[in-house]
């Protein structure tokens, strides 16, 4: 099974936008976490395989999840960042069970001040 592999990372002011996309593989439960050093990582947003969407508080309204089923894709519109957005943010999905074990290698997002 491939693994999902993001793209779209990189350095904006605080206030600016980035748009994060993953490939993905059918019509499986896919999200998006991300990672500070140090820490594990945390639930940023989901899509299921049946279209429900779920954010985490901090991103709500900020960030919009999206997902392409028939190009296999996965996208993270992220708006009005902030330097606390900063961190590697990955791609996952459950293509095996009924959690995320599937990953990408990440992206790394930078928000300056």
């Amino acid at each position: 099974q491939a693994l999902p592999v993001e793209s779209g990372g990189g350095l904006v002011q605080a206030g600016g936008s980035l748009r994060l996309s993953c490939t993905t593989a059918g019509l499986v439960s896919t999200g998006w976490f991300r990672q500070y050093p140090g820490s594990e990582r945390e639930f940023v947003a989901g899509i299921n395989w049946s279209g429900s969407i779920d954010y985490a508080d901090s991103v709500k309204n900020r960030f919009t999840i999206s997902r392409d089923n028939a190009k296999n894709t996965l996208a993270l519109k992220m708006n009005d960042l902030k330097p606390e957005d900063s961190a590697v943010y990955y791609c996952a999905a459950m293509m095996r069970s009924n959690d995320y074990d599937t990953w990408g290698r990440g992206t790394q997002v930078t928000v300056s001040s």
